[in-house]
């Protein structure tokens, strides 16, 4: 299984938990490319190449995309990810009223790309 992981992260709390995740597929044999968005140079379709896609992403605010992946979030929606797994997960701050909205908004569009979410947001 061919597995892209993929994060965006501010305070560096999405990227070490993508690290985290990370050294265990490996430690489990697994193959993994990882990449930061607005850090590495990676496009929606890109995705097409992998089996599985891991996505990290911290909120921003009141349950926002952050600014580095609203490009990415738009140019999703013109990628057919039929027969692809997603896992999602990310990093949130419970003073704000919508914990975790950006991982929610990036379940939904993935969704509607034709990918399984495995594990719902």
């Amino acid at each position: 299984m061919n597995i892209i992981l993929l994060c965006a992260s501010m305070s560096g709390n999405t990227e070490e938990m993508a690290e985290i995740i990370e050294e265990e597929l490996k430690s489990n044999g697994l193959s993994v490319s990882s990449f930061q968005i607005d850090v590495d140079d990676i496009e929606a379709e890109e995705l097409l190449k992998y089996d599985a896609i891991l996505f990290g992403t911290y909120t921003w605010g009141d349950g926002d995309v952050p600014y580095e992946l609203e490009d990415f979030v738009e140019d999703l929606k013109e990628v057919d990810l039929g027969g692809r797994e997603v896992g999602l997960f990310g990093s949130c701050d419970s003073m704000y009223p919508v914990y975790g909205g950006a991982v929610d908004k990036f379940e939904k569009q993935f969704t509607d790309c034709g990918a399984t979410v495995i594990i719902p947001s």
